[in-house]
């Protein structure tokens, strides 16, 4: 049995007497002075922007949002805390670069440590960190190859927790861009650590280097990064009005270059995008039949908020479709599942996801089940 339910966003998110939308007139994206660079819906993952995104270059100290993330990981878990004392290596203490001036010998708390990474962008901090979570820093980097496989990054490699330059150590803007996505959903309470401008350590008052974050008031992260051979990067994140992008940038020519070609970015995708809530989790979109079970019927929805990125203009009535299983028999377990819901038009789909029973229905007796089979016989000859 198959069930086709229309609906449009505007009878689930906005209140229109528009019956539908005109369509959207969106310019080509600022084509920047970058080697690479991507713009992301952090929400959704959807791809806005893109140019050589999947290009394997060196990272910088980009390098540090992995770092940092596994450390968060850590912290999550329970295998460390903000306020483990760090004992810092001479490995750690005469790392060249940009530094957090830690001493070696010394302890130093994790959550420290963790803003001279972040904020400072300390080479020292981070080697520092590997040591403690790892051991050393090349099993650390065992740890980062391991979490790249489970984020995704299938363009990435990593040998040391810092970024500086090395033989084989490389990642691309979008495996970039899918860190920075994790990072700031499933570390929530960590990433706000990601939008101060200051950190002050042995009496050493160091900025954020990301300009942005005194240029406009919605980005609240992530990281720079630079060396000769990486050029000038900048992974960023903003949010507006409940859209939330992420852009990567890599290989300007200056710090002033990383922090307005990001800015063109950003400025165009919540120009022209946005991101809409069309279903909320545990919404029940249908009751669908049931065969066989103790009850004719079970509710149909999603166990998640389910979001779209659109054009803005877009936002008056888009069609969504929603096909369930021609035939749909008891047992059913709540999560199983029982069809798909397909937003958008046949020739511009937006979304395509799977729709789940929300509660289980258990097999009914001999007698009902043989009723409905014989029923189910009948009705598929006609």
């Amino acid at each position: 049995m198959k069930r086709l339910l229309s609906l449009f966003i505007v009878a689930i998110s906005l209140v229109t007497s528009a019956t539908y939308a005109a369509p959207s007139l969106i310019p080509a994206p600022p084509q920047l002075s970058a080697k690479s660079y991507i713009l992301m819906d952090a929400y959704t993952g959807d791809i806005l922007v893109e140019h050589n995104s999947h290009e394997e270059l060196p990272p910088a100290s980009l390098t540090k949002l992995m770092t940092a993330y596994i450390a968060e990981y850590e912290l999550a878990k329970g295998n460390i805390t903000m306020d483990d004392k760090v004992t810092i290596s001479e490995k750690a203490w005469r790392m060249e670069g940009s530094r957090m001036f830690i001493r070696e010998g010394t302890q130093v708390r994790l959550e420290d440590l963790m803003r001279g990474i972040i904020i400072q962008s300390g080479n020292d901090a981070s080697v520092a960190v590997a040591e403690h979570i790892a051991g050393g820093e090349s099993a650390f980097a065992d740890l980062m190859n391991q979490h790249a496989q489970l984020l995704g990054m299938q363009n990435s490699r990593f040998v040391n927790s810092t970024g500086f330059p090395a033989e084989n150590h490389y990642s691309s803007a979008y495996d970039l861009a899918l860190l920075s996505r994790a990072t700031i959903i499933h570390f929530p309470e960590n990433y706000k650590m990601y939008a101060e401008k200051y950190f002050t350590f042995n009496d050493i008052r160091q900025p954020n280097r990301n300009k942005l974050l005194w240029r406009d008031k919605t980005v609240d992260g992530l990281k720079t990064g630079h060396t000769n051979a990486a050029g000038y990067c900048l992974a960023a994140s903003a949010v507006r009005n409940g859209t939330r992008l992420i852009t990567v940038v890599m290989g300007t020519d200056s710090d002033e270059a990383r922090a307005a070609e990001s800015q063109k970015l950003l400025n165009y995708g919540f120009r022209y995008y946005e991101t809409r809530k069309l279903y909320s989790a545990g919404q029940v979109l249908t009751d669908a039949r049931v065969w066989g079970g103790e009850t004719d019927a079970v509710k149909v929805g999603f166990t998640d908020d389910v979001l779209v990125t659109m054009p803005r203009q877009n936002a008056d009535s888009i069609p969504a479709a929603l096909e369930l299983n021609p035939e749909i028999e008891a047992p059913i377990q709540a999560g199983d599942v029982l069809g798909k819901v397909i937003v958008g038009s046949s020739d511009n789909v937006l979304l395509e996801r799977n729709v789940v029973a929300l509660e289980a229905v258990e097999e009914g007796g001999f007698f009902k089940r043989l009723f409905d089979k014989v029923k189910l016989f009948f009705m598929n000859l006609f």
